[in-house]
């Protein structure tokens, strides 16, 4: 009788820790950034997201600074 409450205690914390990690697999899935377009600055041909970067006259910039050089 203890090598059966044994075996079922054994199948029940396999049972137990396999879910655990694939409810970790599963939330380390959704926690990915998500892919940003780049963009090159027109003037010193760095490379930088396009959320950061500034356009001007259909260029792209990486600071305020290029965009006013670029346009003299």
């Amino acid at each position: 009788m203890g090598k059966i409450i044994l075996l079922v205690l054994g199948v029940w914390l396999v049972v137990v820790l396999l879910r655990q990690y694939r409810h970790g697999v599963d939330a380390t899935r959704k926690t990915r950034p998500v892919p940003e377009d780049m963009v090159r600055c027109a003037v010193c041909g760095v490379h930088l997201p396009k959320t950061e970067s500034i356009m001007k006259k259909g260029a792209y910039y990486c600071c305020e600074e290029h965009s006013i050089k670029a346009g003299q």
